[in-house]
Order: structure tokens, then C-alpha cells, then sequence
């Protein structure tokens, strides 16, 4: 049976079971006639996809405190060439509250009322480049001072960097593929000795039978990531079908929709880049975002991708068009990348 194929509609997602990806997938895709399936890697879903062995993939795109997941962002330009069919087609909304995952060690006292780690003063340390250091919203749950290394995805790290210059500065950091995984490698310390850490979900420890040593360590309350849904080929009727309704564009409706391109410019051009974001502003894309990554072509060469919204423009493919014509004239080749209905305000923390 193929993986678009009703009863057995395949959602790939970066993995292991109880990450945010999860998580958000499965907020996502309740219904019985989903079949969620882990990847290991964020290639790994996007291979999925482009293969057919999945009919959507969910994968991490940006935060609200620390950016854009880079890796997504270099999948998605596919420099390669790899993933030549690839295209978004929803986007989810989930709050994250990160917690420091592992195991209570005996050798230091539970009774000691200072829960702080060895040395430190509950406040980060100022230095020349970071004179007033932010605060940690948090305070650990028990002494730290075993911890030796931690692990979790970058994201996660740049997300909980308060907490950590504070509790657990000089602590060697182990970046991994996700904050799940970073809980499996923990859960797998034989001897429990309380040496590792990860930074993961609350879900993670209970699926983990690990300890929360810590919770709420992300350095901002409002602490959302985004999500991006894949899927391969552009968006049609057919495919439209199989996704969960709150995702689809449904006819008759007035929502305001978003979209994602990549453009090369001739960096030698005077004014190239704003001449081609004058194409948007002319043909009544809003312009939300952009971001920039290098194309390796050459040197100080980048290819930017900018995230646009618009209702009428979308709803009529004819203007769409002229406006990527338009584009092709100003830049060295665009790229469209997918077309969604704008989720923000709508299923935002769920």
C-alpha cells in the first residue's frame, strides 16, 4: 500500500517519540488513519517525503527566542539538489517548556537548603562582552554539582542559556539531533551516576523514567517553536484531502495565506536585494521575514529565503506568477517553496 494512500496515510517526524516534533505532529495528525513514523535526523524525514515512503513530514523551522533551525532552512534551499520536490504545506504552533532531565546523585545531600551548583550565587557572571547577563527564570530542584555534561539540540541550548551560565557554567555541552534523543542517551547511563543531563520535555523524563532536575529553564515564558508540514510536489486538490482540515485551503474562505521562496541575486549589482524585495511590495506580498544562508557557489555568496503572506494574490495563480516572473527578471533564479494557510492565532500553543 502507498504511503498516500487513505487508510495509511505516513507522517514522518524528526524523532525519538516524546520530542517537540512529536509532540507537535501528534497535536497535528489525531486522526486513526494516520500512522506517525520517527526519523532520526531532519534529512531523514525530508528523504522520506521526497521517496513517497511518507506522505507528510514534520520537521523543527524557528523559534521565537532563538531563530531559524538552520538545517532546515539549508534542506529546504537544497543546494544538492536532493529534494527537488519538496514543498510546504502547513505550519504548527507549539509552546516549549524545556526541563533539565537526569538522575538525583547520592554522594551529595538533598537536605542542603542551597540547591545551587557548586560555587555559583544564583546569578550569571558578568564579563566584558555580557556586563548585565540575563537572570534564569528558574532555580534547580536539586544540587547539580554531579552534572558533567549535557546534552540536547542546539536550539534547545540557545534557548536555555540563562539557566546554564548560571547553574551549570563550564559544564561540557553535547549537541545532538534532538531533545529526545539527548533524554535517550542520559536514560542510558548505567550506572545512574548522574554525571549526564539533557535538556528535553517534561513527557521526556516520563517516558524515560528519568528525574526532573530542573523545569521551565528556557529564558523566555512566551517560548514557542514553529513547525513546518512537507510534502512532496506542489500543493494540489488531491493531496489538500489527505491533510487534517485546520490545514487545508478551504474554498470560500478569505484566510490569509503564506508562502516561502528562495532567490539568488547578483551580489555585484548595486541595490540587488532591495530591488527584488521592491517585488513583493509592488504585487502586495507582505514581507514577514528573511533569512540568509551561503549557497557555497562562492565565497560571501547567499541565497536568501523570504517568507511572504497575502490573501488575494494567493487565490489567483495568474497574479502569483507575474510576480515571480517579475522576480526572475531582478535576481538569478527564484525557487517557490510551498504555499500554507497562516496558522498564528489560531492553533498557536496547542
Amino acid at each position: 500500500m502507498s504511503a498516500s494512500s487513505p487508510a495509511n496515510i505516513i507522517i514522518a517526524y524528526l524523532g525519538p517519540p516524546s520530542s517537540y516534533t512529536h509532540q507537535a505532529t501528534v497535536d497535528s495528525f489525531r486522526a486513526p488513519k494516520y500512522t506517525l513514523r520517527d526519523e532520526l535526523s531532519i534529512r531523514d524525514v525530508f528523504d522520506a517525503v521526497q521517496s513517497s515512503s511518507a506522505s507528510f513530514g514534520v520537521v523543527p523551522f524557528e523559534n521565537s527566542s532563538n531563530g531559524a533551525v538552520l538545517h532546515t532552512l539549508d534542506l529546504l534551499i537544497d543546494r544538492e539538489e536532493a529534494f527537488p520536490d519538496i514543498h510546504i504545506c502547513g505550519e504548527v504552533f507549539m509552546d516549549v517548556q524545556h526541563c533539565l532531565l537526569g538522575y538525583v546523585s547520592q554522594s551529595f545531600s538533598s537536605d542542603n537548603k542551597d540547591l545551587q551548583s557548586s560555587g555559583s550565587s544564583g546569578s550569571a557572571t558578568p564579563t566584558s562582552s555580557i556586563p548585565f547577563p540575563k537572570e534564569p527564570r528558574s532555580k534547580p530542584m536539586t544540587d547539580l554539582r554531579h552534572v558533567k555534561r549535557i546534552y540536547s539540540h542546539p536550539q534547545a541550548f540557545g534557548q536555555c542559556e540563562a539557566f546554564l551560565s548560571t547553574y551549570l557554567k563550564g559544564v561540557e555541552r553535547h549537541e545532538v539531533s534532538s531533545t529526545s534523543k539527548a533524554a535517550t542517551i542520559v536514560a542510558e547511563d548505567r550506572d545512574k551516576s548522574g554525571a549526564e543531563a539533557a535538556i528535553s520535555s517534561r513527557l521526556a523524563a516520563d517516558v524515560h523514567h528519568l528525574a526532573v532536575l530542573a523545569k521551565g529553564v528556557q529564558d523566555v515564558e512566551d517560548n514557542t517553536t514553529r513547525f513546518l508540514i512537507i510534502q512532496r510536489g506542489p500543493v494540489c486538490h488531491d493531496i489538500q484531502n489527505l491533510l487534517p482540515e485546520k490545514f487545508q485551503m478551504t474554498n470560500g474562505f478569505r484566510l490569509k495565506k503564506k508562502a516561502l521562496i528562495a532567490f539568488n541575486i547578483d551580489h555585484g549589482t548595486q541595490g540587488a536585494l532591495a530591488n527584488a524585495l521592491l517585488v513583493f511590495k509592488k504585487h502586495s506580498l507582505n514581507l514577514t521575514s528573511i533569512n540568509s544562508r551561503p549557497s557555497r557557489i562562492r565565497p560571501w555568496h547567499y541565497i536568501f529565503l523570504v517568507e511572504v503572506e497575502g490573501e488575494r494574490e494567493f487565490d489567483d495563480p495568474d497574479l502569483l506568477h507575474l510576480a515571480l516572473q517579475e522576480l526572475d527578471t531582478v535576481t538569478e533564479g527564484n525557487k517557490w517553496l510551498g504555499c500554507w494557510v497562516d496558522r498564528f492565532g489560531v492553533n498557536a500553543g496547542q
